[in-house]
């Protein structure tokens, strides 16, 4: 018997002075069995980093040609590519060469040696973008997940700040890699 996914509702209010973007959003998560409460709210990150009304979750870590998040137009195309963790680099040069943004929310025990690993090839790809998160920021989101949750957050100048029913957050990306 396999086992299901378990749901998340999550009501976002969302203030980006950064790209001038401020809505609210009523998310469903679906985290698979095999999915920590930190890499499901390291997703969520990645949607309040780059909300808008046609970016959607892929279907997630059972599908290796759809990305965590992805922003498409109308006819289809791929506007924006998200991973979260630490990606392989073949998927996201293949990403690169279908999207006109790819970007990673790397995370995770071996992060280092991750980006040791990959830079070099990483680095020639020019629509990419690498951004890390610390282990305490991972662990404070993860501390934040709820079936139910409503979160104000708000970003500014590249930090975030999410503030739930019993705790606020600052998160503090870190550029490894710039687009």
């Amino acid at each position: 018997m396999a086992l299901r996914s378990t749901v998340f509702k999550a009501e976002l209010g969302i203030a980006d002075l950064d790209r001038h973007y401020y809505a609210d959003h009523s998310l469903t998560l679906a985290r698979h069995p095999s999915e920590t409460d930190e890499r499901m709210m390291v997703r969520m990150l990645a949607f309040i980093l780059n909300a808008s009304e046609s970016l959607e979750f892929g279907r997630g870590i059972s599908s290796d040609d759809e990305p965590a998040l992805w922003d498409r137009d109308l006819t289809g195309q791929v506007r924006t590519w998200i991973e979260v963790g630490q990606p392989d680099e073949r998927l996201l040069r293949r990403a690169c060469g279908r999207a006109d943004k790819v970007i990673v929310y790397a995370y995770g025990r071996g992060l280092d040696q991750w980006w040791l690993q990959n830079a070099k090839g990483l680095g020639r790809q020019d629509k990419l973008s690498v951004w890390r998160l610390s282990p305490e920021d991972c662990s404070a989101m993860a501390a934040l997940a709820e079936r139910g949750m409503r979160l104000q957050c708000t970003v500014q100048e590249g930090h975030v700040l999410i503030a739930g029913d019993a705790d606020t957050l600052q998160i503090e990306p870190e550029a490894l890699k710039a687009e």
